[in-house]
């Protein structure tokens, strides 16, 4: 784990404007230095406001960014469920290439649907420029559950960048498989910052940053692993 430096502000949207514009230079310098910047993009509602501030940007070259879910359910591309039917809706019209997790043709296999995202992935040039996290309330990240897959997805195989995994217990919100980008994917990235609001959540990413790569939370185990410095985005 490399160096963490916590930004707080006193409401979400102070906290969306700076997250975005670190976003926005952060795509303005890939793209300089090597003609595009591709970017997980966490899922959930705490982006939301974040993808309002990056849409008033009106510097920012989406026609040379791409975007990657961190994770997404393993639902039709035009289900309400989908991680990136919001990210389609919202970014394509601005030129953006959106990359899908998932294969319609494996919707009932999520193992498969693994595979064919892990495929799919490896077309792209990596590392990642921005892995841009939420966090779940149970330490969860993009969709590494505490739980049987949590080692698989964290811990798996090193040239794996995408896996199939069935949440234990299923999210009630969301009772559905998912495809994750594994914790080899997204510590391997040039810059990672996490975004997340709360007195609950924090507590629990203090606490599992604290527990380090013995911790039972996905992101604990996760940001044992990073090799850059973190920023993490708080609000109240």
């Amino acid at each position: 784990m490399d160096e963490i430096e916590w930004w707080e502000f006193e409401t979400p949207a102070e906290m969306a404007q700076q997250a975005a514009g670190d976003i926005g230079f952060v795509i303005e310098s890939a793209i300089e230095a090597h003609g595009g910047a591709r970017i997980a993009v966490s899922g959930g509602s705490t982006p939301n406001v974040v993808f309002g501030a990056l849409l008033a940007n009106k510097e920012i070259d989406w026609t040379k960014v791409t975007l990657v879910p961190t994770d997404d359910r393993l639902v039709g591309l035009d289900d309400p469920l989908s991680n990136y039917a919001k990210l389609h809706r919202l970014f394509s019209g601005r030129g953006a290439m959106i990359v899908s997790l998932i294969d319609e043709t494996a919707l009932d296999d999520y193992r498969e649907a693994g595979r064919l995202a892990d495929e799919r992935l490896a077309l792209l040039d990596w590392p990642l420029d921005l892995v841009w996290l939420g966090m779940g309330a149970d330490g969860h990240i993009a969709s590494i559950f505490p739980g049987p897959d949590l080692d698989r997805a964290v811990a798996g195989p090193k040239e794996r960048r995408a896996v199939g995994v069935r949440p234990d217990p299923m999210p009630a919100n969301a009772p559905v498989d998912r495809v994750t980008l594994t914790g080899v994917a997204l510590a391997s990235a040039r810059a990672v910052m996490v975004v997340i609001t709360g007195a609950e959540k924090r507590d629990v990413l203090e606490s599992a940053i604290g527990e380090g790569p013995l911790s039972q939370k996905p992101i604990g185990r996760l940001i044992a692993e990073i090799e850059v410095p973190i920023d993490i985005f708080w609000s109240a």
